[in-house]
């Protein structure tokens, strides 16, 4: 497993592990007594048949009980793990409004430019994008798709969430170590999902500003509002092609 590398991580790499752990102790107990029964009731010589129990009611009642506990179990902890990652805030410090599209990312930095512009930078199968993200900032991930499901995940943010047409599904996480990481689609999404592949860099606030500032010395990177693919790839939304022109992606 990848370290954690959000807040929010944790939450589902304790989930993981222990769901490990549980398992492997059914699978030893379970185990253990499939070999105990088949060494004690074995047929000792060609003409002695074991003695042949048609049921045992204790053991009908175990084995039907003890596995509902274990669902039960499970779902309360899944649950609580579910609710814990999925917690909203109601004032996040930036928006990244994400774009899966055939067969690369767009990531615009929503409304993070001057004058309430917003700076994006959009990949290629041949030239993956980079999301850049502050450290100890919480981040709201908006996730869009114009054409089919794809599934958006930062290997060490442990979480991947859908991405949906017509639907723009949200999470929220705050980065909690500098570095690098990498992230891709997780769903499969047509010919070159393989190369549905993003950097992902987590710097200190000052080298996230500076590089925000960065991104708008090229007008190309600039849009008046986020750019969501599909029928936007080439134009702004929300403009039509002659007021849009000049602000191709």
């Amino acid at each position: 497993m990848p370290a954690p590398a959000s807040d929010r991580a944790p939450a589902i790499f304790d989930l993981w592990k222990w769901s490990w752990v549980a398992a492997m102790v059914v699978g030893v107990l379970t185990w253990g007594l499939m070999f105990y029964a088949a060494w004690r009731f074995r047929r000792s010589s060609k003409n002695l048949v074991p003695v042949q129990t048609r049921y045992n009611l204790p053991l009908e009642i175990f084995y039907t009980i003890a596995p509902i506990l274990m669902v039960i179990v499970f779902f309360f902890h899944t649950v609580n793990t579910q609710n814990t990652v999925l917690e909203m805030k109601d004032d996040p410090d930036l928006v990244v409004d994400v774009v899966g599209q055939q067969w690369s990312w767009t990531f615009n930095y929503s409304e993070q430019g001057e004058g309430g512009t917003t700076p994006y930078v959009v990949g290629t199968t041949a030239d993956r994008p980079k999301l850049v993200l502050p450290v100890d900032r919480t981040v709201e991930f908006r996730l869009h798709s114009p054409d089919v499901i794809h599934s958006f995940m930062i290997d060490a943010f442990l979480m991947k969430m859908d991405v949906i047409p017509g639907r723009v599904n949200e999470f929220q996480a705050t980065p909690t170590k500098v570095g690098e990481f990498r992230g891709k689609c997780f769903e499969l999404c047509g010919v070159y999902h393989s190369r549905m592949l993003f950097d992902v860099e987590v710097v200190s606030g000052a080298e996230y500003d500076a590089y925000l500032a960065e991104l708008q010395e090229n007008p190309d990177n600039v849009a008046k509002a986020p750019v969501l693919g599909g029928s936007a790839v080439n134009t702004q939304p929300g403009l039509d092609d002659g007021d849009a022109e000049g602000d191709h992606q």
